[in-house]
């Protein structure tokens, strides 16, 4: 079942990423040729970091891979392995709030990166922020906080079960949950990342 989570949420980043990917060429498309060298620029920077992401080791040994998803608020998505165990979670935050995001975004996940590095209990601490070092002057709900986690077990091979009957009784809690952190216009996509990663306890 873990195994099946893991794939169902790459599945909607994939999916996510390539919409984003795809609204980001049409607009530098449709305004080739109007604007300056300078929006030109600003253009390109921010459609390199749609969808931010790679790869890290933190402090504490976990070998962690993470996406981040471009909205307000932004989702940081991420997966980690400690030897035999496997975790993924997901941190939310509003780095718009940052007036240096805007003009240095890539520099800013720069230092997200180093930050992540540095952890000692990442998707763990639910109390410790990820911040930039740009930003220590921002307000609070500019860095992110940890939203989600949940432990994988070792994957064991795929088999297909029967549907679950009661896993319905958790959609209003999970569309309650996604209204508390998400955007109205990503509120659909955190309800069913909500509801794959709690359906364990439906």
């Amino acid at each position: 079942m873990a195994l099946l989570t893991n794939i169902a949420i790459l599945m909607v980043l994939a999916c996510i990423s390539h919409q984003m990917m795809l609204g980001s060429c049409q607009r530098i498309h449709g305004h080739r040729g109007r604007g300056d060298r300078g929006h030109r620029k600003e253009r390109s920077e921010l459609s390199r970091v749609k969808t931010a992401g790679g790869k890290l080791v933190t402090k504490d040994g976990s070998r962690c891979t993470w996406t981040a998803i471009e909205n307000d608020p932004l989702f940081l998505f991420i997966t980690c392995k400690t030897g035999e165990n496997s975790f993924i979670c997901s941190y939310i935050g509003r780095p718009a709030l940052c007036p240096q995001y805007t003009s240095k975004t890539l520099l800013y996940w720069k230092q997200i990166a180093r930050a992540l590095k540095k952890q000692n209990s990442l998707c763990h601490n639910e109390k410790l922020l990820v911040r930039a070092g740009m930003c220590k002057q921002a307000p609070r709900e500019a860095h992110f906080r940890l939203v989600v986690t949940q432990k994988a077990a070792t994957p064991l091979p795929y088999i297909p079960a029967a549907p679950d009957t009661d896993a319905k009784s958790c959609l209003p809690k999970n569309k309650k949950l996604a209204k508390e952190f998400c955007s109205d216009s990503w509120s659909s996509v955190c309800t069913f990342f909500s509801t794959m990663v709690n359906n364990y306890d439906c």
